[in-house]
């Protein structure tokens, strides 16, 4: 196994491959998204990782990015290069499929999200 030298990196991308995103194109998302980083000659500077579910399954395919903590929902393998122009190289996420970004004291949703059940109001149910 390759043991990168994350010392450059400015960005981890966490793509979700779970049962939800799978089906909705996880796999043709994950190539997409590190064909248009090594095309943008980004390698060394944006690191992606699959990830099992996260937990957003209704927002599939879900993609999270740090050290920001931006969470994007409906990632399309069509979405990759502007992804990867707008916020990897500008340094402009992409509001249109931006769900979550992380703030001062926490996590704080787009207007049009859907704020989901926390695990507390689940259990009373």
């Amino acid at each position: 196994m390759a043991t990168w030298d994350l010392s450059q990196t400015k960005h981890h991308v966490l793509i979700c491959n779970g049962g939800s995103c799978m089906r909705k194109g996880g796999e043709e998302v994950t190539v997409a998204i590190r064909e248009a980083i090594t095309e943008s000659g980004l390698d060394d500077y944006v690191h992606t990782t699959r990830t099992r579910c996260n937990g957003r399954c209704e927002d599939a395919c879900v993609m999270i990015v740090y050290p920001e903590g931006i969470w994007y929902e409906n990632v399309t393998p069509e979405d990759a290069q502007k992804l990867v122009e707008e916020h990897f190289q500008n340094g402009r996420p992409v509001e249109s499929l931006m769900t979550h970004r992380f703030e001062t004291n926490g996590f704080v949703r787009t207007i049009d999200t859907k704020p989901g059940i926390l695990k507390s109001q689940k259990a009373k149910k």
